[in-house]
């Protein structure tokens, strides 16, 4: 799949509730592979997750693609929301 159809797609965790949309990806240039994917936060998972809503946007972070279980019309996750506590802001690098 390409990334650009990726982008805009809904994340969803395993308990069925939607993380955010893609909004990027990461690859690792020596192995030409995707490693991590941008996921814009909903306003409720920024909440559920004790983040801070940034003043304009939403807050993107980095969701490692070993946490997908599933690509079709939505990505679903194998872990729930609160197994995802540990997620970290995408800088630019």
């Amino acid at each position: 799949m390409k990334v650009k159809k990726m982008n805009g797609m809904k994340v969803i965790t395993a308990d069925a509730f939607t993380l955010g949309e893609v909004d990027g990806a990461h690859a690792n240039t020596d192995t030409w592979k995707i490693t991590n994917l941008d996921v814009s936060l909903t306003k409720e998972a920024t909440k559920e997750l004790g983040l801070k809503k940034p003043k304009l946007g939403s807050l993107t972070v980095c969701l490692p693609v070993t946490n997908v279980k599933q690509f079709g019309d939505v990505i679903t996750l194998k872990l729930s929301l609160k197994e995802f506590k540990d997620l970290k802001e995408c800088t630019i690098e």
